[in-house]
């Protein structure tokens, strides 16, 4: 495996450990590899499945920071990661950080807006940060940092809205 520039080895896509535990709102424990002691939800979204993979973790003052290591696949004709991508991956990104708010509940993106500030390439691991501002009854108002290396590259924020659970057919 490749190292990072933060010194986490990349993966291939849908190379998430077999041996890990599954979570009540359907993520799942790494036990091993460079992300061991991460989290992720394995093909409950299928572009998500496609793109990533992507993780996260709970952080000791509160909240969640979230992972990906960028491949060649997520380069633009530039030579640099593609927005698509770092929007992917910041569309995932407020789900994780909103994770205590949703408690495994059924949501959606309603908006999203993001800025590029920074550039990010192949064997990058792209960190995010963030927070929730306000959850109410429907609605999760989040906000979010990418960084590479401490560098900033793309700032986000998005309003997630819970969906009422599916009828049984």
């Amino acid at each position: 495996m490749k190292r990072s520039r933060n010194g986490l080895a990349s993966r291939e896509p849908r190379d998430v450990a077999t041996n890990r535990e599954e979570m009540s709102d359907g993520a799942v424990l790494i036990a091993d590899g460079p992300f061991a002691g991460w989290m992720t939800w394995p093909d409950t979204d299928p572009f998500e499945t496609l793109v990533g993979p992507y993780y996260f973790r709970p952080l000791a003052e509160g909240g969640y920071e979230c992972a990906t290591v960028l491949q060649p696949r997520h380069h633009n004709g530039h030579g640099v990661a593609h927005g698509g991508a770092l929007m992917t991956f910041a569309d995932f990104a407020l789900f994780a950080l909103s994770r205590d708010h949703l408690k495994g509940e059924p949501a959606v993106t309603a908006s999203f807006n993001g800025e590029f500030i920074g550039p990010a390439k192949a064997g990058d691991t792209v960190i995010c940060r963030g927070e929730v501002l306000r959850a109410g009854k429907s609605l999760v108002f989040t906000r979010g940092l990418l960084s590479v290396a401490g560098e900033p590259v793309f700032a986000f924020s998005g309003v997630i809205k819970r969906l009422p659970p599916r009828r049984a057919a």
